[in-house]
């Protein structure tokens, strides 16, 4: 891999973990100082890569320089001196490298503690979420206005106060309480799912899948249903319900990096060990009395990892919509229920529940129309893809309507 195509996929991966360490050690207070050693480190990665080219272990070198100047950090500020130095046996001029640790295992329960550190009650939670994809995910400020549907200068202010707001209630990197945990558990996992959504469903740089951010949510998931404290059954469903997404991955994209719609999918690319582990989860996250929005999804992605177009398979899958619904509204489940009632008890019925829906600014709804009256009016299914391809964002997308319409 080039160091152009390197240096922004180990920045994805391992900034935040430098970060997550780094903050968990200075504080939150420093959690400015900790972003720009990280970001310093990268700077650094950069340059030298460019002269001498990419070391043998990338990762390694980005930890040791990191390391290297936090430690160069502490030595020369004041901060070191007067409030950290008086709290460590050994004096300032002896710090050993040990003090930054980015073994696996501190990287991960720096992590963990820092995901339920940013969820802090006195923090609003759609800072706690943009904070978190920040911080913990590497998300950009561009990428987060799309996510939160707002502008780059909104989110800038949202993350400025939601770090003050860390520094003046002197919250501390750490698990917090059970009770606490169950409380802050929620905008943790809703964080998780915003990260896979955005590789899954992808519209950054005219990607269509970026499989990094979506094994990126997996494994923070996954680092929840490992801790004893955070093992609960919405973790596992939501883990359960990335594995049945990500075990299409081959089967979503071609060739040439162009989607592939569920029905054209060729099954024999999915992924049977993805499968079988998401139906692990999936019973795991049968314990307990909650039902859970993630229960629903991953049982509707369940139902979609069999292969046979049955009718018990779509009434199943639109019963499941129908919960999730009346669970928590979303436009997008609106539109797929619909198109599962299309499945389950054919177009005319499906059409007048689409048309009921009015999602005039939302492309994906004139595709489902558009889908609908192919082979009932094809005149009209034309004018709906037409309509959808105005409104398409990204180039993957308008490729894909515009093959419908070439159809037709």
């Amino acid at each position: 891999m080039a160091n152009e195509e390197l240096i922004p996929h180990l920045f994805r991966t391992e900034y935040r973990k430098i970060v997550s360490v780094l903050c968990r050690r200075f504080g939150f207070e420093q959690i400015e100082i900790a972003e720009d050693i990280a970001s310093d480190t990268f700077l650094t990665a950069a340059q030298t890569w460019g002269y001498e080219g990419t070391p043998p272990n990338p990762t390694a070198w980005l930890y040791t320089v990191a390391k290297n100047k936090a430690k160069n950090y502490l030595q020369r500020n004041s901060v070191f001196d007067t409030k950290i130095a008086p709290e460590l046996k050994d004096d300032a001029s002896d710090f050993h490298e040990e003090e930054i640790d980015l073994s696996p295992h501190n990287i991960n329960d720096s992590q963990l503690q820092m995901m339920f550190a940013i969820c802090h009650p006195s923090i609003p939670p759609e800072a706690q979420i943009g904070l978190s994809l920040r911080i913990l995910c590497g998300f950009g400020i561009e990428e987060i206005a799309d996510a939160f549907l707002t502008n780059k200068e909104t989110v800038n202010k949202r993350l400025f106060r939601a770090k003050e707001k860390l520094r003046e209630e002197k919250i501390k990197i750490e698990l917090p309480s059970p009770a606490e945990i169950d409380e802050r558990l929620e905008t943790v996992l809703r964080t998780i799912y915003l990260l896979f959504n955005e590789g899954y469903y992808s519209t950054s740089n005219n990607t269509t899948l970026r499989k990094d951010l979506c094994l990126e949510a997996m494994r923070l998931c996954t680092m929840l249903v490992e801790n004893e404290s955070t093992n609960k059954p919405e973790v596992n469903a939501l883990l359960s319900l990335m594995c049945f997404h990500a075990s299409r991955f081959e089967a979503r994209i071609d060739r040439n990096g162009e989607l592939v719609l569920y029905e054209d999918q060729d099954m024999s690319l999915w992924n049977s060990e993805l499968i079988s582990r998401g139906g692990f989860f999936l019973n795991r996250s049968a314990s307990g009395n909650k039902l859970s929005k993630y229960h629903l999804e991953a049982a509707i992605a369940y139902w979609h990892t069999q292969k046979a177009d049955t009718q018990e398979k779509w009434e199943n899958i639109l019963q499941l919509y129908n919960q999730l619904l009346q669970l928590e509204y979303s436009p997008i489940a609106a539109l797929n229920r619909t198109f599962a009632l299309s499945k389950a008890n054919g177009k005319q019925e499906a059409i007048a529940e689409a048309e009921k829906l009015r999602q005039t600014e939302n492309q994906f709804y004139f595709v489902l129309l558009g889908e609908l009256y192919t082979d009932i009016d094809n005149q009209k299914a034309k004018q709906y893809f037409q309509k959808a391809l105005s409104l398409a964002r990204t180039q993957t997308d308008k490729r894909a309507i515009q093959k419908k319409i070439e159809k037709l």
